[in-house]
């Protein structure tokens, strides 16, 4: 048995399209999660036009997402930071403040999107901010990094069923800590920024945390929970965080890059973080405010 679920903007979900999908599948009655927002219904098995459908619901700006109706309420939270918790990428906001924003946003892109070699790219991006002062990291966190909406909702509802949360970043400590504490995960892994004499010196800290890292987490905290890599529901949207969204059950590529959606089954790219409840069958009604 199969779930599928539809997600749009807020007051965008036409129940025409829910009903005429539903009836040319052949699925169970339409269950709406959120008016006009979210709905699912049962599927016998997977549509073997699926993602034809897919990309024609795209247009409309709807997701549409097909995954086993058995298990799919997670235990664990895995997420990335950089453009998925938050709406920024750190290393950017950091490069502008140092002036060198350009070529370092430059940098960015290419590595998220799987052109360039994480580890390299972090190591160059880095030594580009040395010497700018400590200090730029806080006002960087007061006046430029803003949440992607829906993580707190996400966070609550989840924490308050039992679920373990853990952030986890290519990232740097720095922002992490600031951003696990706002919004109440577990735990937060990430790389840090070596300082000295209250300014950067343009190094991280060894071993840098990339891809495997992601992957480490989440062996290393399910294993410590008890828990299996079916428990767990990531979400990521760069080419350092494919190695998590396919180990773990449910893998979900969160506005991300074009080359990191397609080895993606779980795709949203109109939908906040709110679709990580909706795809795990919670209704809007169930969400906990934080």
């Amino acid at each position: 048995m199969f779930i599928c679920t539809l997600i749009a903007e807020p007051g965008t979900l036409d129940p025409a399209l829910v009903d005429s999908l539903r009836n040319a599948w052949g699925g169970g009655d339409a269950h709406w999660l959120s008016p006009d927002e979210a709905a699912e219904f049962s599927l016998a098995g997977m549509p073997a036009n699926r993602w034809e459908v897919w990309a024609d619901v795209q247009k409309l700006g709807v997701d549409l997402v097909i995954q086993p109706a058995q298990g799919r309420r997670k235990r664990m939270l895995l997420a990335d930071m950089d453009s998925t918790m938050i709406q920024q990428e750190c290393i950017d906001e950091l490069a502008d403040e140092a002036g060198v924003g350009a070529h370092v946003k430059d940098i960015t892109a290419r590595a998220m999107n799987g052109e360039l070699d994480f580890e390299g790219a972090l190591t160059e991006r880095v030594a580009l901010l040395k010497g700018l002062e400590a200090q730029v990291i806080d006002h960087v966190l007061a006046t430029r990094i803003t949440y992607m909406p829906g993580g707190a909702a996400l966070l609550a509802t989840m924490k308050a069923h039992g679920a373990h949360t853990v952030l986890v970043s290519g990232g740097f400590t720095a922002f992490t800590a600031k951003v696990a504490a706002e919004l109440g995960f577990h735990e937060n892994r990430a790389n840090t920024l070596l300082i000295e004499g209250g300014r950067l010196t343009g190094e991280v800290a060894r071993p840098i945390l990339g891809r495997q890292a992601k992957v480490d987490a989440l062996e290393q905290v399910t294993a410590r929970l008890g828990l299996t890599e079916g428990d767990v529901i990531a979400v990521g949207d760069g080419a350092n965080d494919l190695g998590m969204l396919h180990r773990a059950g449910t893998g979900v590529a969160l506005h991300a890059k074009p080359a990191v959606a397609a080895e993606c089954e779980v795709r949203v790219n109109h939908g906040d973080l709110t679709a990580l409840l909706y795809l795990q069958g919670y209704a809007r009604s169930e969400f906990v405010l934080p």
